[in-house]
Formats: structure tokens, sequence, C-alpha cells
């Protein structure tokens, strides 16, 4: 399976990501940007985007950005997550941007920018470090 299409359907699977409408935009080796329109059942009381939503986009995103550096089989997924609330995310569109940082044979380390997009405008709202243990692929429908 592509490594595109791989995180396409994982994304696309049922759950927070489907729910959620997170959609992959563009992916390499290492490298895994995502973005997620907004909609009501995503934002806080005052309109903006919910921090939990934005931790959740980031965690997503850091994984796939794991996961493509990894053997065929294998997957990524999170064992800590620490994140930064820069500004608010009061645009029209958060992004993900995820580098992995290292891959090694148990754990992998990836730093994540998250960014409100509102018109042309682009505000990085939050930075995250993510830590993913190195798995087995488990069997998907």
């Amino acid at each position: 399976m592509e490594m595109l299409d791989l995180l396409q359907k994982v994304t696309a699977a049922s759950g927070f990501t489907h729910s959620a409408g997170v959609e992959v935009v563009a992916a390499d080796v290492g490298n895994v940007t995502m973005e997620l329109a907004k909609k009501p059942a995503l934002l806080q009381f005052s309109g903006f985007f919910h921090g939990g939503v934005l931790a959740g986009l980031a965690d997503h995103c850091a994984g796939a950005a794991a996961t493509t550096t990894l053997a065929p089989g294998k997957i990524a997924v999170t064992v800590d997550l620490h994140i930064n609330y820069l500004a608010p995310a009061n645009g029209e569109k958060i992004t993900a941007t995820a580098k992995c940082v290292q891959t090694g044979s148990t754990l992998c380390v990836v730093s994540v920018a998250v960014s409100s997009i509102r018109g042309n405008e682009a505000t990085v709202c939050a930075i995250a470090t993510v830590t993913l243990r190195v798995v087995d692929m488990p069997r998907m429908g």
C-alpha cells in the first residue's frame, strides 16, 4: 500500500479523525501535513478550536509522520505528547505539519506545528513534541 493511501485510509477510518473531518494534505518520508475545517462540534465556548482538537490533530499527524519512516507492517502509536498553546485557533481551519526528528527501533520523536488559517494568513497557535512507540500494524477492515 502506498504511503499516502495508507495515511488516507487510517485517517478516514471510523473514530476521531473521521468524525472531525481530518484530511491528509501532503505526505513524504518523515513529513506529513493534515488539516481540519472549522465546525461547531470542534469549538470551545468562545468560538475558537478547542485545545483538545489541536492536540488530537497534532497527535494524529505525528503518528503519520513517524509511520512514514518505518518498515512496512509497522506503525507508530503515541506514548507521550507535550503541547504548548501559543495563540487562539480562530481561523476557518487548522493545519498541522509534523516532522520526524528521530526514528529508532522502538521509539520515534516528532515535532508538530499547528497553525490557524484565516484567509491567506497562517498563525502558529500550538507546537507539540510527540514520542511514539513502534508496533506491528493492526489488521484493518
